[in-house]
């Protein structure tokens, strides 16, 4: 398994950029917190920015300026690898069949392989390119080895991201945002929502049966509640009068 990994320095440029963007791999091959050449004199000047318009090295905090109205994705690294959030990649390409992590609290993927040797006991899925131990889920433990299956021919694979309806970008197999609303939360919203109106006029009705009925405007009587609640009547304590014999006592 190990002899079929596709170095990504050595695959060629005549992918279809449809199913590869063209930044991918510049991006997988840049060095990343190393300090910037330009700005090596200012404070955390560390590169760990990259931008998928200029397809260039990676980029520290001070070169943004340069940079304005650009594409660009902050690197992270866990366990000396470089990884992305899974909330900045995905707008852009298609992560569906690698396997995410949860570190401080945000999903990430691993930017390139992290080849396992021996893999633990009971493992029954790896890593397609590099042997890493996966869950049953995933075929890839990385972006680097995606693009590996992709390179060996799997056109079942791709990074485009789908188009939906509406124009907005849609996942193949792609997890969303976990804040993103459902269609079927939405339903349950409105249901709950319509329950509650109903509710409250059917106590409006309840309680206007022992009154005045409600009218339709051609001054038929109806059954149908009138949501407009009558207004109270005035009652002035001050004035009410005390029954003769109960002297008054202030409340303790």
């Amino acid at each position: 398994m190990v002899s079929s990994i596709v170095p990504i320095g050595r695959i060629g440029r005549d992918e279809d950029d449809s199913i590869c963007p063209a930044w991918l791999k510049p991006m997988l091959r840049a060095h990343y917190f190393v300090h910037c050449e330009i700005h090596g004199d200012s404070n955390k000047s560390e590169c760990n920015m990259f931008c998928l318009d200029c397809m260039g090295d990676a980029i520290c905090p001070y070169c943004l300026i340069h940079h304005k109205d650009h594409r660009v994705v902050q690197i992270r690294r866990s366990s000396y690898h470089d990884v992305v959030r899974v909330n900045e990649i995905q707008k852009y390409i298609d992560i569906s069949c690698v396997q995410t992590y949860i570190i401080n609290s945000a999903k990430i993927v691993f930017l390139n392989e992290r080849p396992q040797p021996r893999p633990g006991k009971g493992v029954t899925n790896t890593c397609e390119i590099c042997c890493r131990s996966l869950l049953d889920s995933f075929r890839f433990c990385s972006l680097g080895c995606k693009l590996g299956g992709i390179m060996r021919g799997d056109r079942e694979l791709t990074f485009a991201v789908m188009r939906t309806k509406h124009g907005r970008d849609g996942f193949y197999g792609g997890s969303e945002s976990d804040e993103s609303t459902t269609p079927k939360k939405i339903t349950k919203t409105m249901h709950m929502f319509n329950r509650l109106m109903n509710g409250n006029a059917l106590n409006y009705e309840r309680g206007n049966r022992g009154g005045e009925r409600a009218t339709s405007s051609s001054g038929d009587e109806e059954g149908t509640a009138n949501l407009s609640p009558s207004t109270p009547p005035l009652y002035n304590h001050h004035n009410a009068r005390r029954r003769k014999g109960i002297p008054h006592r202030a409340p303790f």
